[in-house]
């Protein structure tokens, strides 16, 4: 298998031969992912072989194999090869491996027709702008492969209760510097404290829930600042986030760290589940026990949800 000699892909790369490297990315079938527990989304460099083969070490429950940041536009095509490379070397995968491609316009239609053989577990499409372009993602991927979209254009932010047409929509990522310079709002204004942050937050939140979409706060530049990182992971894990976009191994252990669930939490809910269970077997819908108080079908609905998200 190719990514079992990287130094050959290497060669290939830094030798400008793109027609061998595509040779070597062969098609198979692959098990798709399809957990939506995931907390970590951590962004991976398909054109950085190293990163590739350490895909099976790696903590984060997501990986996005990102082709559009941090991406010359010459290293693009070759990135796009070890993408499918590498797709191809796991047919099957503890991870969720999402492709971030470019712009449907700026070779993004193009990416995604050639990953569609490669089934990653999903692909993921920035600078979206209206219904109309989700829907030409929607022809563009194949069916069984997941649509996550960003949330990065004032457009987008507008019709984000629009987008979710189609059950292959799982996931939106809050792209959050993109939105504030499209929107022309200082970086400034990202602070933890600020109530213009809270209703970002909150209306990014609830509008993709209501939608049944998964929502993936923004990524934390500043990756050495694990307290940053910790204000902010605290804040969301207060406001109902459960997943976070992310650039480093250091970063993908904290989040997991806020954003997972006490062992005290599992069993409080897993016990409100099999008290409802067994009282409304015999009709009863509400009732108070001693542990937990008063119990009814919301409470009930409340522990399924915390359960589903730490995915057991």
């Amino acid at each position: 298998m190719p990514l079992q000699n990287p130094q050959n892909l290497t060669d290939l790369v830094e030798s400008g031969q793109l027609d061998p490297l595509r040779a070597l990315a062969i098609p198979v079938a692959r098990h798709q992912n399809r957990s939506q527990s995931f907390r970590s989304a951590m962004m991976l460099s398909p054109h950085n072989i190293k990163h590739l083969t350490k895909i099976p070490e790696l903590k984060s429950e997501c990986l996005m194999l990102n082709l559009e940041d941090g991406v010359s536009k010459e290293q693009k095509p070759y990135a796009l090869a070890l993408c499918a490379i590498a797709l191809a070397f796991f047919p099957k995968c503890d991870k969720k491996l999402i492709v971030r491609v470019n712009p449907l316009d700026e070779g993004g239609a193009e990416e995604i027709l050639f990953l569609n053989p490669f089934m990653p577990d999903g692909i993921r499409v920035p600078k979206i702008r209206s219904v109309q372009d989700v829907k030409r993602i929607l022809t563009l991927v194949d069916d069984g492969i997941e649509v996550h979209l960003s949330i990065e254009t004032k457009e987008a932010w507008l019709a984000l209760k629009e987008f979710a047409i189609d059950e292959r929509i799982k996931a939106y990522y809050l792209g959050v510097l993109d939105l504030f310079a499209d929107l022309g709002l200082s970086q400034s204004l990202l602070l933890p404290d600020n109530p213009a942050v809270h209703y970002m937050l909150s209306h990014f939140l609830f509008t993709s829930r209501s939608c049944g979409v998964k929502p993936v706060s923004f990524v934390y530049q500043d990756y050495k600042n694990s307290e940053g990182l910790r204000n902010w992971l605290e804040l969301e894990k207060m406001m109902g986030f459960d997943a976070k976009g992310c650039i480093a191994p250091a970063q993908v252990e904290l989040i997991h760290e806020v954003f997972g669930c006490s062992e005290s939490e599992i069993v409080r809910c897993r016990e409100i589940i099999k008290l409802f269970e067994e009282h409304a077997a015999k009709g009863i819908s509400g009732f108070v026990d001693e542990r937990y108080g008063f119990i009814d079908e919301p409470i009930y609905k409340g522990a399924l949800a915390v359960v589903k998200q730490c995915g057991l």
